[in-house]
């Protein structure tokens, strides 16, 4: 199954962060249990804007651009199929 990377811009407070992160959780699992949600990396840039930086697993796209648009609170930046993973441990030492 495809795996996404979105990154989206939130319009609430770090502090507000942790009742987005139940409500996405909620809304997958309510409304598109195909979705898996691997992790998120949330940053806060400069001016206090928080960002994530998503990993899911889904049949389509539109599928992940549809539990965006319940979810709410934030605009899509980005959104790409990731193509593969690697780690370190994938380029061992000359």
């Amino acid at each position: 199954m495809p795996k996404y990377l979105v990154q989206r811009r939130f319009h609430v407070a770090e502090d507000e962060m942790p009742r987005v992160g139940r409500r996405s959780r909620q809304v997958i699992e309510e409304e598109f249990p195909e979705i898996t949600w691997h992790h998120s990396h949330v940053v806060v840039d400069d001016e206090g804007v928080v960002r994530s930086y998503c990993v899911y697993e889904a049949p389509t796209e539109e599928i992940v651009l549809s539990h965006s648009r319940q979810l709410g609170e934030h605009v899509i930046v980005e959104l790409y199929e990731i193509a593969g993973d690697v780690t370190p441990e994938d380029f061992p030492p000359i």
